[in-house]
């Protein structure tokens, strides 16, 4: 029986065949396809300057370092997310304050950010930390008019949404040109738009911020007119260095992204159109009108006072059919090693954690894996719903 996961790479002849050209080459590392690389996804999302990195954590570690992130800075961001953010400026000793999301879209809002200052009474921020749960990118202007208010930087968490855009003034701003945000972080793990395998990438128009992340990236290393034996360093970096292979196949991938977003779109609408006749049950996080989606998620939001199975039972539910969902995510105060445990604060994100499951959608589904999928869903909904609201 054919496995359905909820996230999937694909890769072909043509990036096994650039890979190969690197391999044969002089230069597996620090060389020519690195630039070529950054080159190309600056000219895609209209950037003015892009690193690559290994991972979308160490681009994230990356943009701390250039925002001098320390123990007396101030980071709001979003109290559901990967834990790369949280984690990283916990190691820098920066003070994080979580805000809450929407609890349909799982997103941080305008109105989260100004709640979070006020309960907390906080004379200053730093750093404004957004995330596109899903690859839906919400309210980038808005944002942009609270760093405004607040003298804020901002940097965007869009590991799950490279090839997404935004509506401004009638046209559309890629996420990654960093038009109203300092820094854009994005990761090419294998379940994201485009992967390099493992891998990760900072973007931003402020040159300074480049050149520090450059040299973080390399040990903090400066060569002195690439001549490697005469160096000499500031301040130290890591070796966060991606590969001429990883960077070859990044190339090779970007050729097709706009066929990788396609597929999402129409996976999207598939969702949407066929979930309506379950909407007393369930229903999508909608996207919204006026962007561009990377899709990068398909998250369902169940109404458990409608049927008489908890998450986990639909989890094994769908496993044992050989489909398997994902969970997206847990609070980042809900781990032990967090001190702050007051969930009643979070409101929208206890109510969009507790109805939220992540389906799959990815660039190898087809449409009878849909179809089977949607299949099983009527078959939960038709054994376990408590109340005939509608007929199925």
């Amino acid at each position: 029986m054919r496995k359905i996961n909820y996230g999937s790479h694909q890769v072909d002849l043509n990036d096994l065949l650039l890979i190969k050209k690197v391999l044969k080459s002089n230069y597996v590392t620090e060389g020519n396809f690195v630039k070529n690389f950054e080159n190309k996804v600056s000219s895609y999302l209209n950037s003015k300057h892009a690193v690559s990195c290994n991972s979308g954590t160490a681009a994230i570690h990356m943009a701390f370092d250039a925002l001098n992130i320390n123990s007396k800075s101030i980071i709001i961001m979003p109290i559901i997310n990967f834990i790369s953010s949280y984690g990283i400026a916990k190691l820098l000793g920066a003070k994080v304050y979580l805000a809450d999301i929407n609890c349909r879209t799982g997103q941080i809002e305008p109105e989260n950010i100004e709640d979070c200052i006020k309960k907390h009474n906080l004379k200053k921020v730093d750093l404004l930390v957004t995330m596109y749960l899903g690859g839906d990118p919400k309210n980038c202007f808005n944002f942009f008019k609270l760093k405004k208010k607040y003298n804020f930087k901002i940097m965007e968490d869009a590991c799950h949404a490279f090839g997404a855009a935004y509506k401004y003034k009638n046209k559309y701003v890629k996420i990654g040109s960093c038009l109203h945000s300092d820094i854009c972080v994005f990761s090419f793990h294998p379940l994201k738009t485009i992967t390099t395998g493992e891998g990760g990438m900072l973007t931003t128009g402020d040159k300074k911020i480049f050149e520090k992340a450059k040299l973080f990236r390399s040990h903090g290393i400066l060569r002195k007119n690439n001549l490697y034996w005469k160096n000499s360093i500031s301040n130290f970096g890591m070796n966060y260095r991606l590969s001429d292979i990883n960077c070859a196949l990044g190339i090779s991938q970007l050729k097709k992204v706009n066929k990788f977003l396609k597929h999402r779109n129409k996976i999207y609408r598939y969702y949407e159109k066929n979930i309506r006749a379950y909407k007393d049950f369930c229903e999508i996080s909608y996207n919204s009108k006026n962007n561009k989606s990377a899709n990068h998620l398909m998250v369902i939001l169940f109404d458990f006072s409608k049927i008489k199975v908890d998450k986990d039972f639909i989890f094994n539910f769908f496993r044992k059919r050989n489909i398997f969902l994902q969970y997206h995510y847990q609070l980042i105060n809900k781990y032990k090693i967090f001190s702050d445990k007051k969930p009643l604060s979070y409101q929208g994100a206890l109510k969009f954690n507790q109805s939220a499951i992540s389906f799959p959608t990815h660039v190898n589904l087809e449409l009878k894996d849909l179809d089977k999928i949607f299949n099983i869903l009527r078959e939960l909904i038709r054994k376990y719903k408590k109340n005939k609201v509608n007929k199925i």
